[in-house]
């Protein structure tokens, strides 16, 4: 395997990392108002993602980072031609930052409000906008010869893409309530297993047409093996919740969200960015790639630090596994 293979797969394990940890984050976020009844339950639903929401975003950072890094090319396609979107998750991640941790600094039930409506808004645009990117990415954009965007904002707004959000969104709605159904006790947890039901239904409808079309933009036998895996597994985890499984369901619908991030790389293999304007303009491994003795000097680093990271936060999620209660 060649390093930009490497780096490929490397940069696909980074996005799974931040969409099935992350996911559950936005999704706890959009329920705020959805699931609690009151004050003390909204506390306990941002008591379960408290110790563990910040250190989620560490792998958003390093999949831009190796991105930017491994594939230069690929990275001023997508900051540019996508500009207005990334900026949109940017700041709606920034102020759900802001609001998770200000929240509590004061008692005013005015300023808690606001918070929780900067919480609810900051997971509701990335969970949204997330899917509308990288369906585009998968779909392709205009590049011209020079690699560059051609396209507008409203072109990245196709009907393909929109499921896409759409796609996101109800999954990690559904991941988030399973979580809190995971995390707490009692009432609060019987009413998320009663809305990931709900939610996930809508979700396993939008998630089975999306990997459906999104067959069409390059798919094969083994992306259409990994696409009915992830719809088996999202439909396993419903079952799991049903029958009050809720560690299972939790990891089912980590899988699922995973294998359909891992199926949206694989129909893009071998490209990085697709060009709707001529396929030869199009970005690839080889062309976007940094050279070989950057990306060498890449793989040794990630090989001592990765680990690290990935130990140091499963020791976070062990420590901290308990079930919160709104008391």
């Amino acid at each position: 395997m060649e390093l930009t293979e490497i780096w490929f797969v490397a940069i696909t394990i980074l996005w799974v990392g931040y969409f099935v940890l992350e996911g559950f984050d936005f999704g706890v976020g959009m329920l705020l108002h959805v699931m609690a009844r009151n004050d003390a339950e909204r506390e306990a639903m941002l008591d379960t993602i408290g110790p563990v929401w910040d250190g989620n975003e560490v792998w958003l950072i390093t999949a831009g980072a190796a991105t930017f890094a491994a594939f230069p090319e690929w990275y001023a396609s997508l900051f540019s031609g996508f500009y207005v979107p990334l900026l949109l998750i940017l700041l709606t991640l920034i102020v759900r930052g802001v609001a998770i941790e200000y929240r509590g600094k004061r008692s005013s039930v005015t300023w808690r409000r606001w918070c929780d409506a900067g919480i609810a808004i900051g997971s509701f645009v990335p969970a949204l906008l997330w899917g509308v990117a990288f369906a585009n990415i998968v779909r392709g954009v205009k590049l011209n010869s020079h690699h560059d965007y051609v396209g507008t904002v409203g072109d990245l707004l196709n009907p393909y893409a929109l499921l896409g959000g759409l796609t996101t969104l109800f999954l990690f709605v559904t991941h988030g309530a399973v979580f809190v159904a995971l995390k707490t006790s009692g009432e609060i947890s019987r009413r998320a297993t009663t809305l990931a039901l709900r939610s996930g239904g809508v979700a396993a409808v939008l998630a089975v047409t999306f990997l459906v079309w999104t067959q069409f933009h390059g798919g094969g036998p083994g992306t259409v093996i990994l696409a009915a895996f992830a719809a088996l597994s999202f439909v396993a985890a419903l079952g799991a919740v049903a029958m009050g499984r809720q560690g299972w369901a939790f990891l089912l619908s980590a899988v699922a969200v995973g294998v359909t991030v891992i199926c949206l790389f694989a129909v893009l293999y071998p490209n990085v960015l697709p060009s709707t304007v001529n396929p030869a303009y199009s970005l690839t491994l080889q062309n976007a790639a940094s050279t070989p003795k950057t990306l060498g000097l890449m793989t040794r680093i990630a090989a001592i630090f990765l680990p690290l990271v990935v130990l140091y936060q499963s020791w976070t999620y062990w420590v901290f596994r308990h079930r919160i209660s709104a008391g």
